[in-house]
C-alpha cells in the first residue's frame, strides 16, 4: 500500500476499494495459506495523505469482516510526523492487531534482514529495499485484475464460491504459520520467529501502528498482488 499517492476524496469509494483488494488478495492465496503481510509504503506520505474518518472505516472493515486475516503489518520508512498521527489512530485498532504491526527502516540494518527474511529479495519492490526496479505499471496491472475480474466471474457462473472471509477465517495458531505472500518461503518458519523477535527492538524506536491506509487510489493497488 502506498498512502502517500492518494488522489481521491471520496471514503465510500475508498473504502469499496479496500474491500475489492482484499477479496482479489483472498482469492489469490495459496490453497495453504489464509493469512497476509501488508506492506505499507510511505513515501510521499503527510498529514494530509489520509482523513481520521476513512482511517476508522479502514480499521472497522478490516477487523470486523477480515478478522484474523493480517499475518504481519510492516509499515517501511514512517516519518517523524507519524507519529501524531498514531496518537489518533491508536484508539481504533484492537490489541491484537497492534501486536502484529512493525516499523521497518531502510537504514537500519535489523530492519533489512527483517525483509529478507520474509521475502524474496530480487522480486521485492525496491521501495521496500529489494531489488526489483520495474516499478508499478498502472496498465499492466490493469490488465492483471481485469484477468482475476473474469476468473471470480467464471467461479461464480460455475456454481462454485468465491473464497471469502465468512468461509475461510484464519486459524488460532501462530501468526508465523501462515505469514506469507508468494515471496515468502514455505519452509521458513524459524526464520520468520526470528525476524518478527528482531523487528521488536525495530518497534522500540517509534510506536506500533496497523494499517488504516488501504484507501489509497489504483497506485497502492498493488499490494494486492504483492500478497500473492
Amino acid at each position: 500500500m502506498r498512502p502517500g499517492f492518494q488522489n481521491s476524496s471520496s471514503t465510500e469509494g475508498q473504502i469499496k476499494y479496500l474491500v475489492y483488494c482484499m477479496e482479489n488478495a483472498i482469492m489469490n492465496l495459496n490453497p495453504d495459506r489464509e493469512q497476509m503481510v501488508w506492506l505499507i509504503d510511505f513515501q510521499g506520505w503527510t498529514m494530509g495523505s489520509v482523513s481520521v474518518k476513512v482511517t476508522r472505516e479502514t480499521a472497522n472493515v478490516l477487523q470486523n469482516h477480515y478478522p484474523e486475516r493480517l499475518g504481519l503489518a510492516i509499515l517501511y520508512n514512517p516519518p517523524k510526523v507519524f507519529e501524531s498521527f498514531w496518537t489518533v489512530v491508536k484508539p481504533f485498532l484492537e490489541p491484537k492487531t497492534y501486536k502484529k504491526v512493525r516499523f521497518a527502516y531502510s537504514n537500519d540494518p535489523q530492519s533489512q534482514k527483517i525483509m529478507e527474511a520474509l521475502f524474496d529479495i530480487n522480486k521485492l519492490d525496491s521501495s521496500f529495499g529489494g531489488r526489483n526496479r520495474v516499478g508499478f505499471d498502472y496498465e499492466a496491472f490493469g490488465q492483471l485484475m481485469r484477468a482475476d475480474d473474469k476468473k471470480k466471474s467464471d467461479l461464480m457462473n460455475s456454481g462454485c464460491s468465491v473464497p471469502t472471509d465468512h468461509l475461510l477465517v484464519a486459524s488460532q495458531s501462530s501468526q508465523s504459520e501462515s505469514l506469507t505472500s508468494d515471496h515468502c518461503s514455505d519452509d521458513s518458519d524459524n526464520e520468520l520467529d526470528e525476524a518478527t523477535s528482531t523487528l521488536e527492538d525495530v518497534d522500540e524506536k517509534v510506536p506500533g501502528l496497523k494499517l488504516g491506509y488501504d484507501d489509497v487510489p489504483k497506485s497502492e493497488a498493488a499490494m494486492a498482488k504483492q500478497v500473492q
